[in-house]
């Protein structure tokens, strides 16, 4: 019985012992695993080379194309900074406007003062002819249409050809032929005249005006309402001369009418001259 137990205590202790030495072999085993390791680090750096050999071509394949798609953005970018014809054109109208607009307002620079020509002296026919108009003219003014007809027609046939005067004295001949037609109509008596003649006067009609006093004086000659009427009159068409001798007339005739010539506005041509102040407003004697 003991050497069976001893016997099985043996077994068990070598099945122990062996197990304990195939144990430590075995964590020797495993300890020196790690010695072998650097090997296959460095096999499978092999391998993680070859990636990134692999991944270095790669890089060079992928390398080209991002360099060309750089190049033809390169290319791009100036065909997009490019505008069209028509802009550019239009920009070039818009440019010369505004320096059409510049100009325009820039003042134009001021050319040399040029002295005026000397003034034309009349030729011998010209000063003829103007004479000869002047003396017409005042007979028209005076109301005296056949005496001043006669003295136009007289002018248009020497002076024809002195083209402004034989213009204006056609005028005036036409118009004192007219007044001529109408004798005929008029009336007869002194007052139906002088009441033509104050209606005339008013209408502002004052070479009319001045015709009928005139007639009217021819048939009452010391009549003071008809002077002071063809004083009034011919002071309107300003033949200041001629309205102070016709209201020197009036006033003679009878010397209230300086009160009325106080305040008339038809004499208000003859109020700066000096002798209307010494005939109206002085005492008479």
């Amino acid at each position: 019985m003991s050497s069976s137990l001893t016997k099985g205590l043996r077994r068990s202790t070598s099945r122990s012992s062996a197990k304990g030495t195939s144990a430590k072999t075995a964590k020797r085993a495993v300890k020196a695993k790690p010695a072998t390791k650097p090997k296959a680090k460095r096999a499978a750096a092999k391998p993680a080379a070859k990636k990134t050999a692999v991944k270095g071509r790669s890089a060079k394949k992928v390398a080209p194309k991002r360099i060309a798609k750089t190049k033809k953005v390169v290319q791009k970018k100036p065909a997009a900074k490019k505008t069209p014809a028509k802009k550019v054109a239009a920009s070039r109208v818009k440019k010369t406007q505004k320096v059409a607009a510049a100009r325009a307002v820039r003042p134009a620079p001021r050319p040399a003062p040029v002295p005026p020509p000397p003034p034309r002296q009349p030729t011998q026919d010209e000063s003829a002819a103007l004479v000869a108009f002047e003396r017409a003219h005042k007979e028209f003014v005076r109301g005296r249409f056949a005496e001043s007809r006669n003295q136009f027609r007289i002018l248009l046939d020497k002076f024809s050809q002195v083209s402004e005067v034989a213009a204006r004295a056609r005028t005036y001949l036409a118009i004192s032929e007219s007044r001529l037609r109408t004798e005929s109509m008029l009336p007869k008596d002194a007052d139906s005249l002088y009441d033509r003649g104050v209606i005339e006067l008013n209408r502002g009609e004052y070479v009319a005006a001045q015709e009928m006093f005139e007639r009217a004086l021819k048939r009452e000659p010391e009549a003071a309402h008809i002077h002071y009427g063809l004083a009034a009159t011919r002071a309107r068409l300003g033949s200041i001369d001629l309205a102070l001798e016709s209201l020197q007339r009036a006033v003679d005739l009878q010397p209230n009418l300086r009160l009325r010539a106080q305040h008339d506005h038809d004499l208000n041509p003859l109020r700066n001259d000096p002798d209307f102040d010494r005939l109206i407003f002085s005492n008479p004697a």
